[in-house]
């Protein structure tokens, strides 16, 4: 299969590498300064047991190739719409589109540049992040792509990419319904997120603390109710799952957002938080909370704007 993963950082670098080993045609849509890092050191992908190093094949905006069969859409919404200027060329009719970011947002922004019958629903899990020098850092065992159509129609070319990434070790399981596991994924990230960012420490730091188990608690209420009030209830083992993960005791677990937080740089706390609480307002489902973090992020990139990191 004819493959363009768009970014090769931590999630899209991780996958792509995983399908060009497997001995897929795989190529790198990256920035100038990526592409440079990654023609001196290669593509490297380190911990969990995995030690992969790959010469990617390296193409960008102005020549991106295609049409492709597949494409993995793997940015961070603060690139999301410069990213589909760049991909325009590189689809065709018979190309399918996954991305791979959080939220629901993007979809409409997808559909509207390249038309509905291009993009399919996506969600990944991996805990990935990347190092000093530039190599793929993995930090949990998951590996996982969940894909489907939108409408939930089987598909065939929804089975055809579910063979080609479980043919190179990316777990992806038959989903019913993927906008509705796009949500999921999306109470458990923005739980996270809102966990960490408002008191500015791991969640073990945060549980270490009385009442830091009782606000990852609340957090997830809030953000299952619009989830629930949007049409998508969050599977009772989905919620165990997130209660688990931001109560754990002594756990170093943080998103990528917070450590964009911590660095000085621009988050994609528009994308994770804000659309939601928006979309809360909407649907009368009260997030005073998730309302409190969206807002402190909110002074965060205003200060960056303004040019006071």
């Amino acid at each position: 299969m004819k493959i363009l993963t768009v970014g090769a950082d931590a999630v899209g670098g991780f996958f792509g590498a995983r399908l060009a080993e497997a001995g897929q045609d795989v190529s790198f849509l990256v920035r100038p300064t990526r592409a440079k890092a990654l023609q001196t050191r290669g593509l490297r992908i380190e911990g969990q047991g995995e030690k992969l190093r790959l010469t990617p094949k390296l193409v960008t905006a102005d020549a991106p190739g295609g049409p492709y069969d597949l494409v993995l859409f793997s940015v961070k919404a603060t690139a999301l719409h410069p990213a589909l200027a760049d991909i325009r060329p590189a689809v065709g009719p018979q190309t399918a589109v996954v991305p791979l970011l959080n939220g629901v947002a993007h979809l409409d922004a997808l559909v509207a540049h390249l038309g509905a019958g291009a993009v399919l629903g996506g969600v990944a899990k991996v805990v990935t992040t990347l190092n000093e020098e530039g190599d793929i850092l993995r930090m949990a065992p998951p590996a996982v792509i969940l894909t489907g159509e939108t409408d939930a129609r089987p598909s065939a070319r929804v089975e055809a990419i579910r063979t080609v990434l479980t043919g190179a070790g990316i777990d992806s399981p038959d989903t019913a319904d993927i906008v509705a596991a796009m949500w999921h994924k999306w109470v458990f990230i923005s739980t996270l997120v809102a966990v960490t960012c408002l008191m500015r420490g791991t969640v073990g730091e945060v549980n270490a603390v009385p009442g830091g188990a009782a606000l990852g608690a609340s957090l997830l209420a809030e953000a299952a109710a619009v989830s629930a009030a949007a049409g998508h209830p969050a599977p009772e083992a989905e919620l165990a799952f997130t209660t688990a993960t931001v109560t754990a005791p002594g756990s170093p677990l943080t998103p990528s957002l917070y450590r964009d937080l911590v660095a000085g740089s621009p988050t994609e706390a528009d994308h994770v938080l804000t659309d939601l609480t928006v979309r809360a307002r909407a649907l009368g489902v009260p997030t005073p909370l998730l309302d409190l973090a969206a807002l402190h992020l909110r002074v965060h990139e205003h200060r960056l704007a303004a040019g006071r990191p």
